[in-house]
């Protein structure tokens, strides 16, 4: 039963935001609404019904810190690939470097 419910929360949200992202101009930034938003949703939708509300919003910090540690790693990629000119494999794996100090950083800060 609980696939059922995660099959069909994760199908009505992917559909939801997979509409959003069709009606935005322009098309690059219709990307920003494809999977990953609406798999938060539903797993947090669904963590909330298991788990209930404490343990949802500590998961849920979580991934608003890694959301920010990820752009934090977007931005220097692309500083690294307009100001420095670096290909991209070594502009990612560098920027990785970032992130990790970053996601820990907060983790570590925020959460203790």
């Amino acid at each position: 039963m609980e696939y059922l419910v995660r099959f069909l929360v994760g199908g009505i949200a992917v559909s939801l935001f997979a509409v959003i992202g069709d009606v935005l101009r322009p098309k690059s930034f219709a990307g920003l609404f494809g999977a990953a938003p609406s798999i938060a949703i539903a797993t947090l939708a669904l963590t909330v019904a298991k788990e209930g509300n404490a343990y949802a919003a500590t998961e849920t910090r979580s991934t608003i810190l890694g959301a920010v540690a990820l752009c934090l790693y977007s931005i220097v990629v692309c500083q690294l690939l307009k100001r420095y000119r670096l290909n991209a494999l070594l502009a990612s794996a560098v920027s990785m470097v970032v992130w990790l100090i970053a996601a820990l950083g907060f983790a570590r800060l925020i959460l203790g």
